[in-house]
């Protein structure tokens, strides 16, 4: 099964927590904090992988989590840093914020693209020494890593794309001007999924060409395989669009060009303005006044236009030289660019800021922020340094300020997690 749209869920390493631990050695007096910092959680990073054709494996596994880093310990020894965790996709995949729909990357080569960065380690005990402060008793939690829900898309990466109506002859003439193996039948929609062709010109010279499957009437608004497949052709820098000549089917090949060409400014009108090459096919299941008569047509309107017989490859050898020759001129592929910046991404907890504020009788409670817990683990409620750290996390995350527009006055209990204490302005 040809599967191009996969959704996934990622979650890229949480940054290892600091460590408070102090120096103990015979004969050395006040060693001194030597707690060593949390390593790197692991990135997230995607590739283009040429063995994968489909986003089939991302229809099983929805979930991919990099692992997280390593815990510091004594001696200022860091924890280690997570490996990242790199994801191989088809070439050609998009990557875009679910909760968006904004391009985040185009995945068109091997360097891989980090996607979600791991949270970073937090600092040990012995960054927070100073001359006033020379016995720290807490230490940083490590940040989260970036989490989020992306859309996977996929979009070949060919220089043309052959569309018409199904059982025109795409099919064929791929496979006699490339070494590309569709499978051919007499009846619709035999080609189930796009096929990519290389087309060798000669000594390093060569173009992919692919064959766009299901396209019919209402395919823009996603009749038959529509959209499916609709979203290869925009990548495409040419167009050539076949049409069956001799009408073997009971349709006109003008009206069939026509219907094609709405269907393409349908679903995207840039499409409409794409380069066409028109190639009549079956031209010797007809009379030559018939094709002349096709031919005029296409070129009052300005398009080149080829007869040809690609059962047994007659004038293909003009068709893809001409072709060649159009490419030549033509922009590169169409490369994406991102749409969306690192900081605009949808990523729950991401900054640490989400929460709630209720109150009951007259406590108040902060809830809804798991964020807070890994932080709270490391304050020691007997140290007034470490409930100073905890206490600039609220002013810092706003969670002083919203008690505040809550109503909170001095002495009125509060409860973040369980963790009570009389609120102090």
């Amino acid at each position: 099964m040809f599967i191009d749209v996969a959704q996934i869920h990622l979650k890229a390493g949480n940054g290892g927590n600091g460590c408070v631990s102090f120096h103990r050695e015979k004969y050395v007096a006040a060693g001194g904090p030597d707690g060593g910092d949390g390593g790197r959680g692991g990135n997230i990073l995607f590739y283009a992988d040429d063995n994968l054709s489909t986003l089939a494996d991302f229809r099983y596994k929805k979930k991919y989590e990099a692992p997280a880093g390593s815990d510091g310990r004594a001696g200022r020894q860091s924890g280690r840093k997570a490996e990242d965790l790199v994801i191989g996709v088809p070439r050609g995949t998009l990557i875009k914020d679910s909760a968006s729909g904004k391009i985040i990357a185009d995945v068109c080569d091997t360097t891989p693209q980090i996607i979600a960065r791991g949270g970073n380690g937090g600092w040990g005990n012995s960054h927070f020494a100073n001359a006033t402060r020379q016995v720290p008793r807490f230490a940083k939690p490590g940040a989260p890593g970036e989490e989020l829900d992306v859309t996977l898309e996929l979009k070949l990466l060919a220089d043309v794309g052959l569309i018409g109506f199904p059982n025109v002859g795409k099919s064929t003439l791929i496979s006699v001007v490339s070494e590309a193996k569709p499978k051919i039948a007499d009846y619709h929609f035999t080609t189930l999924t796009p096929v990519l062709g290389v087309v060798r010109m000669g000594q390093g010279s060569s173009f992919v060409m692919a064959d766009i499957p299901g396209l019919i009437e209402g395919a823009g608004e996603g009749v038959g395989l529509g959209h499916e497949f609709l979203r290869h052709v925009e990548r495409c820098r040419l167009l050539v669009h076949v049409l069956d000549i001799a009408g073997s089917e009971g349709r006109d090949p003008l009206e069939d060009f026509e219907k094609i060409n709405h269907e393409l400014a349908v679903y995207n009108p840039e499409l409409a303005t794409r380069e066409q090459i028109v190639v009549g096919n079956k031209c010797d299941l007809t009379d030559d006044e018939t094709v002349e008569r096709i031919k005029q047509y296409f070129t009052d309107k300005g398009y080149a236009f080829f007869p040809v017989m690609a059962a047994i490859a007659h004038g293909t050898k003009e068709l893809i030289d001409y072709v060649a020759a159009r490419l030549a001129t033509l922009e590169p592929v169409k490369r994406y660019e991102s749409e969306i910046a690192p900081e605009e991404l949808h990523l729950p907890d991401r900054k640490g800021r989400t929460f709630s504020i209720r109150k009951d009788g007259d406590v108040f409670y902060v809830e809804d922020c798991a964020w807070l817990e890994p932080i709270m683990n490391t304050v020691n409620p007997e140290d007034y340094e470490s409930l100073q750290y905890f206490e600039r996390v609220l002013r810092n995350s706003g969670i002083i300020q919203a008690l505040k527009r809550a109503g909170v006055n001095e002495g009125d209990l509060v409860n973040v997690n369980d963790f009570e204490f009389e609120y102090v302005p």
